[in-house]
């Protein structure tokens, strides 16, 4: 195994965005992608970390950039004010995301027809958009994500759907919960939703300590998710010889 990594740089109008791709140069074939999602730090370490372990699994892992110009706010202030206007405007949060799997899908690691996407926070309510979007994913992993649907044009989901959920997560409360079980029926997709007892927000996070804002990790729930995770990219990507 070999693995390496380096930034890539690609375009959503004016904005220069700055993914991070990681393969295991062992392969000579395009392999399946997982593209990875971040939260609302930016295209930190976390997100990093998680390419890499999809490029240790045989995949090619690449995190996306969605602030733009690899921002990495660290005050709750500064993460809110980088996300809130992609949050709310969900339309150009779209032709952002759309923007950096197109970049990943033109690499030559990548095997364009295999690609799956995972997001964590606000990463998964990116992961949950994309798939909403129509676009021909193999599976859409969304943790510890933010679950409103935006008022965007509903298209069919080809993405086999999993959501990873703290039944405690103060930023997608049980009522959210049912609205996207009752939305993910109604498109008739293949999705699952595992919703994780006494866990909160951000569970996935090592380093999430913040219970008065509903952010702690919880290493049950972390385990039970990532194998969850893999079992599923091991079925879309079944006949590779990865994984």
């Amino acid at each position: 195994m070999s693995i390496t990594t380096k930034p890539v740089e690609y375009m959503d109008g004016k904005t220069k965005c700055i993914g991070y791709l990681a393969w295991d140069e062992s392969y000579a074939d395009p392999k399946p992608c997982v593209i990875v999602s971040h939260a609302w730090g930016g295209r930190d370490a976390f997100a990093e970390d998680k390419a890499i372990q999809m490029a240790a699994l045989g995949y090619v892992g690449f995190a996306l950039d969605n602030y733009g110009n690899g921002a990495l706010p660290e005050s709750v202030d500064d993460k809110m004010a980088m996300m809130g206007p992609l949050k709310d405007d969900r339309a150009a949060l779209l032709k952002r995301i759309k923007a950096g799997v197109k970049a990943a899908s033109k690499l030559p690691e990548v095997d364009e027809k295999n690609m799956a996407m995972m997001g964590f926070c606000f990463g998964g309510l990116c992961t949950l958009d994309l798939a909403r979007s129509g676009v021909d994913l193999k599976a859409a992993i969304s943790f510890h994500g933010l679950l409103d649907a935006p008022d965007l044009p509903k298209k069919k989901i080809k993405a086999k759907v999993l959501i990873c959920h703290g039944w405690d997560d103060p930023m997608a409360p049980p009522e959210h919960v049912t609205d996207i079980g009752k939305e993910m029926a109604e498109a008739g997709c293949d999705w699952q939703l595992h919703a994780y007892g006494q866990t909160t927000h951000a569970f996935t996070v090592p380093d999430a300590n913040m219970p008065d804002m509903g952010l702690q990790y919880n290493a049950d729930s972390d385990r039970r998710s990532w194998a969850s995770t893999l079992d599923l990219l091991s079925e879309v990507f079944a006949g590779h010889g990865v994984g």
